[in-house]
């Protein structure tokens, strides 16, 4: 029987082969007698009754995402982001205007309804822009936020 084993030297009790979202993974579960009076619990999971719960991924796709986390710790692959996050921002037309359904029937009825919708944008962002108003703020992971929370 395979098993894995927690930060704390205990072995799960559960493994099990899973779809997760169309993709083979593995379910790893430890028992909850065992991690209910852990000291670091908070640390493994957020579960209140259960024990921990691991999800992980083929070995070649597990691989593959332990190298772009890698990547993304690198400095010039947060500058590269940078760029990326700022053409993600101009998404923003599907929840301001409601652009991604048309609101009409005919090509020509369409074209005008994003005229006007990119219209609204650019107003918006200029609105933004003069009042020294940021548009959106970007987004802190929750490990950033622990790190945040741990630093004051």
């Amino acid at each position: 029987m395979t098993q894995a084993t927690c930060p704390r030297g205990d072995t799960s009790t559960w493994w099990s082969p899973a779809t997760l979202r169309g993709t083979k993974a593995i379910i790893i579960k430890f028992d909850k007698e065992t991690c209910r009076p852990c000291p670091v619990r908070d640390q493994c999971t957020r579960s209140k009754t259960g024990g921990r719960t691991l999800s992980l991924q083929r070995r070649e796709l597990q691989e593959v995402f332990d190298h772009a986390r890698l990547q993304q710790a690198n400095e010039q692959w947060r500058a590269k982001y940078g760029t990326r996050a700022g053409v993600e921002g101009t998404i923003q037309a599907v929840a301001v205007t409601g652009i991604r359904r048309a609101r009409y029937l005919g090509l020509q009825k369409t074209h005008l309804e994003h005229v006007f919708s990119a219209v609204a944008l650019n107003l918006i962002r200029l609105d933004a822009w003069w009042n020294g108003h940021p548009l959106d703020r970007t987004r802190v992971s929750h490990l950033a936020r622990l790190d945040l929370s741990l630093a004051a």
